[in-house]
């Protein structure tokens, strides 16, 4: 259940330009899966609605939640000056998350692009049997993870968990193109995919999974308001009409961030 709460940065640090790494003690990390991300609110009076972000990581024993961020705003540039100790106030924890179970004993791709790296790391972790369960819930775990050029983050981190392959828009490291260049050129053939990234990227993974039947499930990033579901500001077109409001749609922040590929149009 989503509530707000208080919680205290342990260690805040820049991981690339303009990226930041906060981890926050706080009792959400007890709930929080893969994929799902929290608000964190502003010091600013004026700014009623907290920033939505992702979660990159939990702890060990479930105490702390690791947030990987890009400097976008007012906002996100105050969060970049927070120092351990601070209070901070949060909401959460907010969204679906990916399906997890969904890739029992099967070769589960995971694609990130930019900012969608973070939320693989977690991912990584739980799949390949690290992220506090008993066995690995996947087969086999490879990442296939995109950047503009050589500045990476999280890349040595998401190594200790599963096969990483890396593809950048000027092919200093890696694949020269992006992650289904990286997919094709060395001749991946996933049991199931999970993917967080800029619509473009998103909506090209769906077009290369849906024809060869591969069920491909995509963290949408979205600009969001209220993070709860009750701004509307957030909504995505579905394949399937709302059982409640009878429409082709559905909101970010509650019913997803994550869909089936098969069940979103972008």
């Amino acid at each position: 259940m989503k509530k707000k709460t208080v919680g205290f940065v342990t260690r805040s640090e820049e991981i690339s330009v303009d990226i930041f790494s906060l981890w926050i003690e706080t009792e959400l990390a007890k709930d929080a899966k893969p994929g799902q991300f929290v608000g964190i609110f502003t010091n600013d009076r004026s700014a009623l609605l907290p920033r939505p972000i992702s979660i990159c990581e939990v702890n060990k024993d479930k105490s702390a939640l690791r947030l990987v961020y890009r400097i976008a705003g007012k906002g996100t540039r105050e969060f970049s000056h927070l120092q351990a100790g601070r209070r901070v106030s949060l909401l959460g924890v907010l969204g679906n998350g990916f399906p997890c179970e969904e890739a029992e004993d099967k070769c589960a791709v995971l694609m990130g692009g930019g900012i969608g790296v973070p939320p693989i790391l977690e991912l990584a972790k739980v799949l390949s049997g690290n992220g506090g369960v008993n066995k690995p819930i996947a087969k086999e775990v490879i990442c296939v993870i995109g950047y503009r050029d050589a500045q990476t983050f999280l890349l040595e981190e998401l190594q200790q968990y599963a096969k990483v392959l890396v593809a950048t828009e000027d092919g200093s490291i890696g694949t020269k193109g992006n992650v289904i260049d990286a997919l094709n050129e060395n001749k991946l053939n996933p049991d199931i995919i999970y993917a967080c990234g800029p619509m473009p990227m998103l909506r090209g993974i769906k077009n290369w999974a849906e024809p060869r039947q591969i069920p491909a499930f995509i963290s949408l990033e979205e600009r969001m308001a209220c993070g709860v579901g009750a701004c509307l500001g957030c909504v995505c077109t579905t394949s399937k009409k709302d059982s409640h409001s009878h429409v082709n749609n559905a909101r970010i922040c509650t019913d997803g961030p994550v869909f089936d590929s098969r069940e979103v149009i972008i």
